[in-house]
């Protein structure tokens, strides 16, 4: 018989025996006498390398679903913050109130290192604030944001330079990533982080999107 054949032999019987899962109960003393490898030792009985893969898959599944819990645990701490800011924000009597909410609750409740707002129009009673700046929205400075602007969705990452430069002015240095939430008609806001891994492209922006649409709805009571 030649290797070749022999492979193919193999291959039938184990097809077999695929189909016949039980074969091995009618034949106790052939399935003590199979020789299936293991890796900590030459050999051991097919119950004892069964029990091991099913350790294995069982060692797997609760890893996949400790990080499944880990996952939903962080979901529902961030759906209870965005919804304490939602209403944080409904409750300001003026415009200034609001967004003075809004960063503090990016800064405080989100963990923040470096938050940045920029509104479109001026805002009274926050001519001191270092992390706002009225810039209208047709200025030129702005024209690094127009696409993001345009699209209107949460950007997580490493900015440019440039923007960068916009957003954080003399700490720009500091911030290795950001998080981007473009408000048509309303602004930018942006929260920078000293972590470079701490936002990155691809990362779930729902409560980001979330927080940007209550901040807008909050915004538009005031508008004149």
């Amino acid at each position: 018989m030649t290797d070749q054949q022999g492979r193919q032999g193999a291959h039938e019987v184990a097809a077999w025996l695929r189909r016949h899962p039980e074969f091995l109960k009618q034949f106790p003393d052939l399935a003590l006498s199979l020789v299936v490898p293991r890796e900590d030792g030459p050999a051991a009985s097919l119950a004892s390398y069964q029990l091991e893969v099913l350790r294995d898959k069982n060692r797997e599944l609760s890893r996949r679903l400790a990080e499944l819990s880990a996952t939903a645990l962080g979901n529902e701490r961030l759906a209870v913050r965005t919804h304490q800011l939602t209403l944080a924000l409904m409750r300001q009597d003026s415009l200034a109130a609001t967004l003075q909410a809004m960063a503090a609750s990016l800064a405080e409740d989100f963990d923040g290192d470096l938050v940045r707002i920029i509104a479109f129009r001026p805002v009274d009673g926050l001519d001191d604030a270092e992390w706002l700046r009225v810039i209208a929205e047709d200025a030129p400075e702005l024209s690094a944001f127009r696409d993001a602007l345009a699209a209107g969705e949460p950007l997580c990452g490493r900015l440019q330079a440039d923007k960068n430069a916009l957003l954080y002015g003399e700490r720009q240095d500091e911030v290795q990533s950001s998080a981007l939430l473009p408000l048509a008609g309303t602004g930018l806001v942006a929260v920078g982080s000293h972590d470079p891994n701490r936002f990155y492209p691809g990362m779930g922006t729902l409560f980001l999107r979330m927080m940007g649409e209550a901040l807008v709805a909050a915004v538009e009571r005031f508008a004149d």
